[in-house]
């Protein structure tokens, strides 16, 4: 009868037990699926000659229009393709459209690529790879230090008109052609390139597809498939199919510019473009130390289903997505201050979304208006890369604290009853000054597939007060490194780093020199400036970009195949007061010490962090057989804090006191075996050294090192050690 109560209470704590874990489990569950996501990188290439997302910004906040005239580097026959009449098949109606420049430029080299391989690629493959490597570096990442991470890839990319010749006709480049077309090997690639071991999805809704590539993103962040995610999406016209089929449709502004919700409105100009940004979940991103840009505070997609056409939008379907991205956010629509539209141009589409978002955000307002712009009249509609381009837009736009004007309003569109909300267009633009709650604003996006996404984005959380920690100690000269694949390469790293701190005077010489350490990948051409002040940083950058001699810059090339070395040197590395700021601002470091401190102290008769610290009535450093142990201390503490930061060496070798670090450090000996012979060693020094006032190591028997030393009896004593 106990036998059996104690099983039953057993079991019921069991129980209990495996509740509280549920339980627990399904509260971070929970939190974690309604937390914000951090934008925490972003890269892009629009039209405008747009390479950055402060250039893009600059191209929005100065009003400029990008839209030029037909390429004329992509081999299209432009005599015969423009016709406005439609008479002549394959013809476009449009003069214009928003092309990017030199999409046949790549480094095929630096992503181990062969020439052959290079050729057969989509330029959306190409782009994507280079924006990629942007986007970690702009997120303050070392590409190369992803490999074997959970990162995903999501992008938005299409079928490409591309390299769509016969077979057999290009056979030098024949057994590419598959994977060099194909948009599920976009994604893929990125993540063979990089090593990136997180779900790699290639998204194709049409003009919404990297918004919904966006929303996959966030749901596998929040599901823990992946602790970071690279996403967005590419357009690249290498071919005038797009705009022939459009043409069709008559659905193209005959100059190739979109007339977001205008009276003036003709139809929508397309363009190229591609954009990506980094996203972790906030609690990773602040862990992290990562410069949060904005959040994604929710984002919904859905369908159109059976509407008035196969690819004509959907009212209803617009307003509920809305409200869904709304009711993931947690937020009402009054909660947010502006949207970055669809806004393509168009006579049918722009009405339908507007009174979409006049049915949504246009209610309950508080006297504070929605404020509605579209990039589209900037740049054009850039299909596959249009909702990321909103949301590079708005995210820059809440740092800066402006709204920018939508360009070619010349009146509302009579086609919106704008008296049915609260919504007013962007003729101009106005600032966006920070209030009592966060700036938000939501981007709307809709493809012709009938898919539908909205992303709700909020502006970065305020940065936490610094915790007082001290200033770090001047040095005489900062060391500012730059890489390159190739010695060009890496001389162009240098001139952009110069017009980077040019332009940016209030960053120090210091976070310059640390972000180039730690935030950028060291490739094989190499180049260091060190500089006392930015001077000379500026003049050394210039020196380097152009191969010209100067006295603060080193250059080089790295071994290949060249691994750490740990390198312990031995006595007469010291000097007081050494290792006291990291005892107290490198708990790694100090752990180690403390380490060596307690094992030490079966063996000598004082405190080694007495020592290190001068306390009074330690021993000085000039006692042998203290400066030995105390030095051995703090080599062996740097090589534990260099391999928290992932530094790991693949030999190590030292030299006195150092050697015996090095043992230790390799696996060889015990803490305690390596202090044991450190110190009775440094000791046996001293004893044999008292009243000497020098030492010499030879690699002898000691037999033969009194027989060599004989000579000078009376002044020497030998040790062996």
């Amino acid at each position: 009868m106990a036998t059996d109560q104690n099983q039953l209470i057993e079991a019921l704590r069991k129980s209990l037990k495996e509740t509280d874990r549920l339980r627990q489990l399904n509260k971070r569950l929970l939190a974690q699926a309604g937390e914000p996501l951090a934008i925490v990188g972003m890269s892009c290439r629009y039209p405008g000659g747009v390479t950055t997302p402060e250039e893009l910004w600059e191209l929005v906040a100065s009003g400029r229009d990008a839209i030029t005239g037909l390429p004329a580097d992509r081999g299209w026959d432009l005599e015969r393709i423009y016709d406005p009449s439609m008479r002549r098949p394959g013809a476009v109606s449009t003069s214009g459209g928003g092309f990017l420049d030199r999409i046949a430029e790549f480094d095929a080299e630096f992503f181990g690529i062969s020439p052959r391989e290079a050729l057969a690629m989509d330029p959306q493959q190409r782009l994507l790879l280079e924006a990629s490597w942007e986007a970690f570096e702009h997120a303050g990442i070392d590409p190369t230090s992803l490999r074997g991470s959970n990162t995903g890839v999501f992008c938005g990319v299409g079928t490409s008109d591309y390299c769509t010749v016969p077979a057999g006709s290009l056979p030098h480049i024949e057994g590419f052609q598959l994977t060099g077309g194909a948009a599920s090997v976009s994604s893929g690639r990125i993540s063979y390139v990089f090593g990136l071991e997180g779900p790699a999805v290639s998204v194709d809704t049409a003009c919404s597809s990297s918004a919904v590539a966006l929303h996959m993103a966030a749901q596998a962040l929040r599901a823990g498939e992946c602790s970071m995610a690279l996403v967005g999406g590419v357009t690249i016209m290498s071919g005038p199919f797009l705009l022939a089929e459009f043409s069709r449709q008559q659905a193209v502004s005959p100059d190739g510019r979109c007339r977001a919700y205008a009276a003036s409105a003709d139809g929508t100009g397309f363009s190229d473009g591609l954009g990506l940004v980094v996203l972790e979940r906030l609690s990773d991103a602040k862990r992290n130390g990562r410069d949060i840009l904005g959040l994604i505070r929710g984002t919904a997609i859905n369908q159109d289903g059976a509407s008035n056409g196969l690819t004509a939008p959907n009212g209803p379907s617009q307003e509920r997505v809305i409200r869904q991205a709304l009711a993931n956010a947690g937020l009402s629509p009054a909660d947010v201050d502006a949207v970055e539209g669809h806004g393509t141009g168009t006579v049918l589409g722009d009405p339908i979304e507007a009174h979409a978002l006049l049915a949504t955000y246009g209610r309950e307002r508080d006297g504070d208006p929605l404020w509605l712009g579209s990039i589209k009249s900037n740049i054009g509609h850039t299909s596959l890369a249009a909702g990321v381009a909103g949301v590079i837009k708005m995210v820059m736009a809440m740092r800066h604290g402006t709204l920018p004007k939508t360009l070619h309003l010349d009146a509302p569109s009579p086609h919106i009853d704008w008296e049915a909300g609260d919504i007013e267009l962007l003729a101009e633009a106005r600032p966006w000054p920070a209030g009592d709650r966060p700036r938000r604003a939501a981007v709307s996006s809709f493809g012709v597939s009938g898919t539908n996404a909205h992303i709700i984005l909020e502006e970065a959380p305020a940065e936490e007060p610094a915790d007082g920690a001290a200033a770090p100690r001047p040095m005489p000269a900062v060391p500012v490194t730059v890489s390159g694949r190739s010695a060009a390469a890496m001389r162009a790293q240098a001139d952009r780093l110069r017009v980077h701190a040019l332009a940016r005077p209030d960053v120090s010489l210091t976070d310059l020199g640390f972000s180039a350490a730690t935030n950028r990948a060291h490739l094989e051409h190499r180049g260091v400036v060190a500089a006392a002040d930015r001077d000379q940083l500026l003049a050394g950058l210039a020196a380097l970009s152009v191969g010209e001699p100067s006295p603060v810059v080193v250059e080089g090339r790295a071994a290949p195949g060249a691994k750490p070395v740990f390198v312990f040197p031995g006595q007469g590395a010291q000097w007081v007061g050494m290792a006291v700021e990291l005892l107290d601002s490198s708990p790694v470091f100090a752990a180690e010490v403390v380490a060596c401190g307690e094992a030490l102290a079966e063996f000598v008769e004082w405190s080694l962090e007495d020592v290190l610290r001068g306390v009074a009535g330690a021993p000085s450093l000039e006692r042998v057989d203290v400066v030995q142990p105390a030095l051995f201390a703090v080599m062996v503490g740097l090589a534990a804090l260099w391999r928290s930061c992932g530094v790991e060496p693949s030999a190590v070798v030292g030299h006195s006191q150092g050697e015996i670090a090095a043992a230790y450090v390799a696996g060889v000996l015990s803490l305690r075996d390596a202090v044991r012979v450190v110190a009775l060693r440094s000791r046996l020094v001293r004893e044999r050294l008292a009243g000497l006032g020098g030492m010499m190591s030879v690699a002898l028997p000691v037999e033969r090192v009194e027989e060599l030393v004989a000579p000078y009896a009376g002044g020497v004593s030998v040790a062996a050690v």
